[in-house]
């Protein structure tokens, strides 16, 4: 599993002419799942997202994290996140599971990080062709693997 995590001032994620998510202050995350990821991954990776600290504290060093902000959370999914890159000018995507397996698992992890999180949780819409819009706070940019 990679999630690609953005602070942000404001992000949304739409569908044709409709938001299906948004959030305000807080993390957007571009998630990937890979084959083999488990029960045991999704955890990990909700207790990072939740716990990285990448929120300025007092002194503006990042020390915050998610939990203690209470900023909003925007998960979507992003197969091409688990794309192989390493040769050719293609991507491959025999490093990405199965759409079905994916879909099921991405909506596990939403599902803990609601259980987990009181500031909000939003999603896009798997498998559809999205427009993701953001403002990257910093840029404060990072890839997690659980």
């Amino acid at each position: 599993m990679l999630s690609l995590l953005q602070r942000v001032t404001q992000a949304s994620v739409s569908v044709g002419d409709q938001i299906v998510g948004q959030i305000g202050p807080g993390l957007l995350v571009l998630v990937g799942v890979e084959p083999g990821d488990d029960e045991a991954a999704l955890a990990r990776m909700a207790e990072r997202l939740l716990g990285y600290r990448v929120f300025a504290d007092d002194a503006g060093r990042m020390n915050r994290s998610l939990h203690d902000t209470g900023g909003g959370l925007l998960l979507v999914s992003q197969f091409t996140l688990a794309a192989d890159t390493r040769s050719g000018m293609r991507p491959g995507f025999s490093t990405a599971a199965a759409p079905a397996e994916a879909e099921r698992l991405f909506n596990r992890l939403v599902a803990i990080c609601r259980e987990k999180h009181a500031g909000g949780v939003e999603t896009g819409r798997f498998g559809a062709h999205m427009v993701v819009s953001l403002v990257n706070d910093g840029p404060v940019t990072f890839l997690l693997r659980p």
